[in-house]
């Protein structure tokens, strides 16, 4: 999906270490992470577990670089 490919861009663009979960793999785990999250599309970016949001505010974030920020904060990336 060109959305989850933006956002993981932006993810290595920051030097995250981050993990990627094929949800197309699994249509009950697709369904099941929409009603987990109240948020109906994908990709989705959890930081600590925490939603995030999805690809148009990952890529807003990372244009401001709160993206970076948020990842230094919580040791996804070397600030």
């Amino acid at each position: 999906c060109g959305f989850s490919a933006q956002t993981v861009a932006a993810l290595r663009e920051c030097g995250a270490d981050f993990n990627t979960v094929n949800i197309l793999e699994d249509p009950e785990l697709r369904e099941a992470l929409k009603v987990h999250a109240k948020w109906p599309t994908y990709p989705q970016l959890y930081v600590n577990g925490e939603l995030v949001g999805g690809s148009d505010i990952t890529l807003e974030m990372f244009r401001s670089g709160e993206l970076k920020k948020l990842l230094a904060e919580v040791g996804a990336v070397a600030a």
